[in-house]
């Protein structure tokens, strides 16, 4: 069997799923509803919107009634605009913000059910792990953006699933529309990569249900997805057919802060600090803060002059979790990237380079934070997993809190408790018709 065979089956019913791990897939979607209604006046899904326009049809966007594709396409840039979606350290992607437009897109041309939709979105999160299995790290430390890379693979699993298409013919096309470099972070270029992955998968399923056709060893062959996007690591794929799916084992990361995940460590460290042994931004004088070296690279704009180049500053980013413990939407701004305290305090942050031989032990290696304070006393912390992450979960109330600040509709997060057993999918589009306040 080739790859995609085996993760074709696996996805297919060899996938052992508890009702702990539904409860999870159903969190994921509502969460990244509201990160596609918080969307959807950003000037990247503005500009999509310009481009290609709903012209009606059977799927919801934030931009009206349109066909499958574009509703794919702009959903999912006004999903991932805001770097509010969840992340998924497997798929080296943020998994969701491409899964979830792409598969209420084809669910709602099709006609499914909640539990339909939910059954696909643990097919696709679990094809995306196995992908990402074969190249995770290199691939992405190379530059890759898995979002746009291995996210369009695994999403097209589970879209095929939903409309009765051939899952490994659906990945095979995917693998043909990957591309991404995440030299593009900090520009609108980055949610253009989970909207148009968004449309790939969707359109990689429609197609194959049409009969085109690809190789079934793409990922594994010559000239092949491992070979291409290995960055020269020899890819290597161990697919255990009746392993726990990965939702339960190593789970995916909803975020606190709206900003890119590589600052999320140092900005938990830094509010742990503030409490034990406890300081106030006027007593810091120094805060040095080391990283891996993909992480590194993500945070590329030390002197940001937009709110999208604010969120993926470590230096921005920390000097407003200096004065505050949760960042918000508000905080990435005009004006208040801008503000004078907030300038002031960011040429106190230094970012560095973790040691190679730390980033060489651990898949995930812990970044470390020392801060000095101006009357001597030096603290210091070392995190490897942020808030949201399966080892340190969002509270219930943390997720709420979320939802009402994308949306303003905490009712409508209530209502979505129970989309597991909703008929149709017609609640979801409630929310993506969703206008501004």
């Amino acid at each position: 069997m080739t790859v995609l065979d085996q993760i074709a089956a696996r996805i297919a019913g060899g996938c052992p799923i508890t009702p702990a791990d539904r409860r999870a897939a159903v969190e994921a979607i509502i969460d990244t509803l509201a990160c596609i209604v918080a969307g959807r006046d950003d000037d990247a899904t503005r500009a999509v919107i310009a481009a290609k326009p709903a012209t009606g049809g059977p799927c919801d966007s934030v931009a009206g009634a349109t066909d499958a594709a574009t509703a794919a396409l702009i959903n999912g840039v006004a999903g991932h605009a805001l770097d509010f979606d969840d992340n998924f350290g497997p798929g080296m992607s943020h998994a969701s913000a491409v899964m979830v437009p792409a598969l209420i897109a084809v669910g709602q041309q099709t006609g499914v059910t909640g539990r339909q939709l939910v059954d696909a979105y643990l097919a696709g999160l679990e094809a995306q792990a196995l992908v990402g299995q074969g190249v995770r790290p290199q691939h992405y430390t190379a530059g890759w953006h898995g979002t746009s890379t291995i996210a369009p693979i695994g999403t097209a699993a589970g879209a095929a699933m939903l409309i009765g298409a051939d899952g490994v013919q659906a990945m095979s096309l995917a693998v043909s529309t990957a591309c991404g470099p995440k030299g593009q972070f900090g520009t609108s270029a980055k949610p253009f990569h989970a909207g148009a992955a968004a449309r790939n998968a969707t359109e990689a399923a429609l197609l194959a249900r049409a009969g085109l056709r690809g190789r079934a060893d793409i990922l594994e062959g010559p000239q092949g997805f491992g070979e291409l996007f290995g960055a020269g690591v020899p890819a290597i794929w161990d697919i255990v057919p009746d392993a726990p799916h990965v939702i339960g084992v190593e789970g995916l990361s909803p975020k606190l802060h709206p900003c890119c995940g590589s600052t999320h460590n140092a900005i938990d460290m830094l509010h742990d600090l503030r409490r034990d042994p406890g300081f106030a931004a006027d007593d810091v004088a120094h805060i040095t803060i080391a990283v891996a070296l993909a992480n590194y690279r993500n945070l590329a704009y030390p002197d940001p002059q937009t709110e999208m180049e604010a969120r993926f500053s470590m230096q921005y980013c920390l000097a407003r979790a200096l004065h505050q413990d949760v960042l918000s939407l508000a905080d990435f701004t005009p004006a208040a990237i801008f503000a004078p305290h907030i300038r002031a305090d960011m040429a106190k942050v230094e970012m560095t380079l973790l040691p190679e031989n730390e980033q060489a032990a651990a898949l995930k290696a812990a970044h470390r934070m020392t801060v000095r304070l101006k009357d001597g006393r030096v603290a210091e912390a070392a995190r490897s997993h942020a808030r949201g992450t399966i080892r340190d979960p969002l509270t219930p109330d943390q997720r709420r809190a979320k939802f009402a600040d994308c949306t303003g509709r905490p009712d409508l997060h209530d209502r979505l408790q129970d989309l597991d057993a909703l008929p149709d999918l017609r609640l979801l589009g409630e929310v993506l018709r969703l206008q501004p306040a």
